[in-house]
């Protein structure tokens, strides 16, 4: 098996909850996303703090995915605007 095969397991603790993530990605990593999720939820709450935790959980993954898809298209859009500069 190859280093960069190995599966990290990582104890994270996420809007007070205790969760052990599996993944081929480093330590460092993994734990910067949960600090990434955990940070998005506890914003949220303070905003909207009546809201149930799944309820929370479930806006900030939506979030997560609308900041996911317009960093996508603006990336999009920055190799489409180098490839035509290239080609001029």
């Amino acid at each position: 098996m190859k280093s960069k095969d190995k599966i990290n397991k990582v104890n994270v603790r996420i809007f007070d909850d205790e969760y052990v993530i599996k993944g081929s990605a480093d330590t460092y990593h993994i734990e910067k996303v949960a600090s990434l999720v955990d940070q998005k939820m506890r914003q949220l709450c303070q905003k909207n703090p009546y809201l149930s935790p799944k309820k929370v959980a479930v806006l900030t993954a939506l979030n997560i995915a609308d900041e996911l898809y317009r960093l996508r298209d603006d990336y999009d859009a920055l190799i489409k605007l180098l490839d035509e500069t290239k080609q001029s």
